[in-house]
């Protein structure tokens, strides 16, 4: 019924940017709320950012000041500007959406399959 579709991953060198898309699509009333979540090697997936209609973001306290969320309401699509990018945020990263399925008005929790961000010293 419904699809995130993540891109924008790859391997960069500290201190580079990277700017993630995630277009969702499908039965699709509206979007609540938008999210990127990442999950390094042995680690637990954690939450990176957030942003909900209106557009109010929170973010982890490891990305502040570094990473941006954004998001297109027309086009059902969120961003994630990544600037100074460092080891430590190597991980798999997840597109994640609140959405109000058309017709039944369901509320469905949906994720991307992820995206590898690989960040080399």
């Amino acid at each position: 019924q419904v699809q995130l579709v993540e891109s924008g991953g790859g391997l960069v060198q500290t201190g580079e940017s990277l700017r993630l898309s995630c277009a969702a699509s499908g039965s699709i009333s509206k979007i609540n709320a938008m999210g990127w979540y990442r999950q390094a090697p042995g680690k637990q997936r954690e939450l990176v950012a957030r942003i909900i209609s209106g557009d109010s973001t929170n973010y982890a306290d490891s990305v502040k000041g570094r990473f941006t969320i954004s998001r297109d309401n027309a086009k059902n699509t969120v961003y994630l500007q990544m600037n100074s990018l460092n080891p430590e945020d190597t991980a798999v990263y997840y597109c994640n959406a609140d959405i109000i399925l058309r017709l039944s008005f369901r509320y469905l929790e949906a994720w991307g399959q992820g995206t590898l961000v690989t960040v080399s010293s």
